[in-house]
């Protein structure tokens, strides 16, 4: 007499299998986690960069004076004088998620998004990568 044997996986096959799943799972997630940094901070210096250039094009406009601390977004993204708008808006800082500015003169304080020095012009990320595994982004 023949037994009629059920098709289905045994429970160490299932075993090996989830075992597997589990090595590659280990494999890939910290390399998904390392590109998201990245695509951060290449955000960010690019966000940087056009800042910059805009802030230089606004010195350029008016006789070598950097746009003031206390209206900032104003001079930077509302047209006055036949001259601007330089930016549309300011841009969010991808790390600290707000676009704040702040003028402490110490960037990487992560007072606000954005450090700005009135008396040059000069621009940094305001935050130290505490949160992104250390690269403080005020270096940018």
């Amino acid at each position: 007499m023949k037994t009629k044997r059920n098709g289905g996986f045994t429970l160490v096959e299932i075993l090996i299998v989830v075992v597997i799943l589990g090595i590659l799972a280990a494999i890939v997630i910290p390399q998904f986690t390392q590109a998201s940094t990245e695509a951060r901070e290449s955000s960010l210096a690019s966000n940087l960069q056009t800042m910059r250039s805009q802030i230089e094009l606004y010195k350029i406009q008016h006789n070598d004076s950097p746009p003031a601390f206390a209206n900032f977004a104003t001079d930077m993204t509302v047209a006055a004088g036949g001259l601007g708008p330089y930016l549309q808006s300011i841009p969010v800082n991808p790390f600290t998620q707000t676009n704040t500015l702040d003028n402490t003169g110490t960037a990487g304080d992560d007072v606000a998004a954005w450090e700005y020095d009135e008396a040059t012009g000069e621009l940094h990320a305001d935050d130290s990568g505490a949160t992104s595994g250390g690269t403080n982004h005020s270096d940018f």
